[in-house]
């Protein structure tokens, strides 16, 4: 478990130390606010900066990886059903009332620790300002999910109605926030502002804003073209890019594997902002648990992560076939985050292959790349509850869990998850020139490129990527991180045959308006004025 600071916030502000001992004095001074010094201060903002770690952990997660075609969601009989909850992403067909779908209720609650936050500190904008850049983040992550929702620049008042905005205005206010922000933040990079809002994560959100302006600003979402609509913010994409490459302060040094393992942290320089997790004080990650084989750990063998990992894992999160092939490159580092073929126990402290097979009722556990259903299937995506069915397709252990954290009782991981990474500032700068934006500081994207492909040791290109070659590199580098739903709405294959996202499946949806989800039931209840996104009945 990774050593995390913990601040007993009484204690610090009161000044309560353990050699006190003649309580029969004076109080010189009662707080009848709460005091405003930088721990007290840090204590507010925590709620503010981690209102999205549940959801980030869990059910976000899922919604952005079973609708991409990094994976299917399956079931195996009756287990993991779940009432379809898994299954309605990976083949299109959201519903409102799907769990996963439902982190709406987290970012507005996010928004509104934010607001009251800015309120309190309005006289002070340094102090503000990380409040208004998160509270810009949440809007961001829920304007990408559902399109056109509130614009929450304010603590509404007691009978306030409050109003959806389109998507258009939604990005523009984005963008107005965090530029008015960025120059009362941080720009440091270090421990201290680990997992917080300063200067760095301003930029990497405007980055990833104005590579997706026209999805976010074509005022139709079912209009957007990949071929035809235009993108007016590419050169400042590139201006921002060029920032934070410039800056110094992040680099690929780390190996792949390594960036992503459970002792993960502020030491890692590729981490432009990332969600710090912790098994006991910081809990919400669950990652492994979704990938793992069913039955990883059934009494007769360790797991293959290499120690008791209990027999608590869902094991649903089956790699489509498709995106499997993108992991062929010789000697690519990211080959080995993917399990696949035939099992072997992996070391528990490095994560590294042994040679020592994993061996499941007396037989070497094979992965198939192939995910093959039950007869009759279909409709709930059933692998069958056999060992059979358990196996189906291959599994990422990208995050990799430390087995002697995990059991049937507590499912959760230390491993932090990043949400903005330097590599991707690499690979958007190659995608945004190669769109049409001016080139600068000598990059070409072919360049560009090949430091993604250099330091996880692929071959490297000898030649201008195009387009589909950046979408493909983009999945190796950044699956499990929740940006393949993004980036397929951009690049335009949101809408292709994947896993068993495919036509042959009469409950599969291909509708363009499933590139933005339903709102949920709950936030429909509370706001009775709304109507439920176009394409969406349910």
């Amino acid at each position: 478990m990774k050593n995390i600071i913990k601040i007993t916030l009484a204690a610090a502000v009161l000044g309560i130390t353990a050699s006190c001992t003649d309580l029969d004095v004076d109080v010189k001074s009662k707080y009848t606010e709460y005091p405003n010094d930088p721990i007290a201060i840090e204590g507010k903002m925590s709620d503010v900066y981690y209102s999205f770690r549940q959801a980030l952990g869990n059910n976000y997660n899922r919604v952005q990886t079973f609708s991409s075609d990094e994976a299917t969601g399956v079931s195996f009989g009756t287990d993991y059903f779940d009432k379809g909850e898994n299954i309605h992403p990976s083949i299109h067909n959201f519903m409102s009332s799907d769990d996963p779908a439902s982190y709406w209720a987290d970012l507005a609650s996010g928004i509104t620790k934010c607001n009251k936050i800015i309120e309190e500190f309005k006289e002070t904008p340094k102090v503000a300002a990380p409040a208004r850049l998160m509270r810009a983040f949440y809007h961001f992550i829920l304007m990408d999910s559902y399109g056109d929702v509130p614009v929450l620049d304010h603590l509404p008042a007691d009978n306030e109605a409050v109003v959806r905005s389109p998507r258009k205005e939604v990005a523009e206010f984005i963008e107005k926030e965090v530029k008015e922000c960025l120059p009362d933040l941080s720009d440091k990079n270090d421990a201290s502002t680990y997992g917080k809002p300063n200067k760095w994560m301003a930029e990497a959100l405007l980055v990833k804003l104005y590579i997706n302006w026209g999805v976010y600003t074509c005022g139709d979402v079912t209009k957007y073209d990949v071929a035809t609509t235009k993108n007016s913010k590419l050169d400042e994409c590139v201006k921002y890019c060029d920032d934070i490459i410039g800056s110094g302060l992040f680099n690929l040094n780390d190996p792949y594997r390594k960036k992503f393992m459970f002792d993960n942290g502020p030491q890692i320089k590729d981490f432009i902002y990332a969600m710090p997790y912790d098994k006991v004080s910081a809990q919400g990650m669950l990652y492994g648990r979704y990938r793992a084989f069913r039955r990883i750990d059934d009494g007769d063998t360790q797991g293959y992560y290499g120690g008791k990992m209990g027999k608590s894992c869902a094991g649903i999160c089956a790699m489509n076939p498709e995106f499997a092939d993108l992991f062929c490159l010789e000697g690519d580092d990211r080959n080995d985050a993917v399990l696949k073929g035939k099992v072997f126990i992996h070391d528990a402290i490095t994560g590294e292959e042994t040679d020592k097979p994993y061996i499941y009722k007396g037989t070497q556990l094979e992965l198939t790349k192939t995910i093959t259903l039950q007869e009759g299937g279909l409709a709930t995506l059933n692998c069958g509850a056999t060992p059979d069915g358990w196996r189906q397709g291959y599994r990422s252990i990208k995050f990799y869990p430390n087995p002697n954290e995990y059991s049937a009782y507590n499912r959760y991981q230390s491993n932090d998850v990043p949400i903005f990474r330097y590599a991707d500032i690499i690979l958007t700068k190659a995608e945004a020139v190669k769109r049409g934006a001016t080139a600068t500081n000598g990059d070409t994207p072919q360049s560009l490129f090949n430091q993604i492909r250099s330091y996880v040791h692929a071959p490297l290109l000898d030649h201008d990527p195009s387009l589909q070659e950046i979408l493909d590199e983009r999945g190796r580098e950044f699956f499990d991180e929740n940006w393949r739903r993004n980036d397929m709405i951009r690049f335009g294959t949101f809408e292709s045959e994947y896993g068993f996202h495919k036509h042959s499946n009469p409950d599969a949806r291909f509708d363009k308006t499933c590139r933005i989800l339903p709102v949920p039931d709950d936030i429909l209840k509370e706001n009775t004025n709304w109507e439920q996104n176009p394409g969406y009945n349910n």
